[in-house]
């Protein structure tokens, strides 16, 4: 039995793509709530040519964040939407019973890609699946844990 160096008694780590990052929904708001530019720090983590993809599960649950929003979360949500259109949009819906962290921890576990977001539950889980997360340190810049 293979065991890579961090100790996977069953095998190889999944591949994992550095040249592509999944942004989840709370990542989106990093750059109008902490004024870090998400953009050259990822570059900065992961290196040259970098993809940043954005399911469209979260591009939905922007939207609807702004149905009942005041008029400061509307100015955040439409920061977002527009941080996402240069993105690339990943098409595919929910499966039933799936909320958009299982679509993005099952996107993220079928392409390999690492995820971008400060959601400590998805952080733990996309753990378990040995997916690399990025995330924000200190309100001052992007850290990644996990092996890229």
């Amino acid at each position: 039995m293979a065991t890579d160096r961090h100790r996977d008694a069953e095998g190889l780590s999944p591949k994992v793509d550095p040249s592509a990052v999944i942004l989840d929904t709370n990542f989106l708001f990093v750059p109008i709530r902490f004024s870090v530019d998400i953009f050259e720090e990822l570059r900065r983590l992961l290196g040259e040519p970098l993809r940043c993809v954005v399911p469209r599960p979260v591009i939905d649950e922007l939207r609807l964040l702004k149905v009942d929003a005041g008029t400061a979360l509307t100015r955040e949500v439409d920061f977002a939407l527009r941080l996402a259109e240069r993105c690339e949009i990943s098409e595919g819906d929910l499966e039933a019973g799936e909320v958009v962290d299982d679509h993005i921890l099952r996107l993220a576990v079928s392409t390999g890609y690492p995820v971008a977001t400060n959601d400590s539950e998805l952080r733990r889980r996309l753990k378990g699946e040995r997916v690399p997360v990025v995330y924000l340190r200190q309100r001052a810049y992007l850290e990644i844990d996990g092996f890229v």
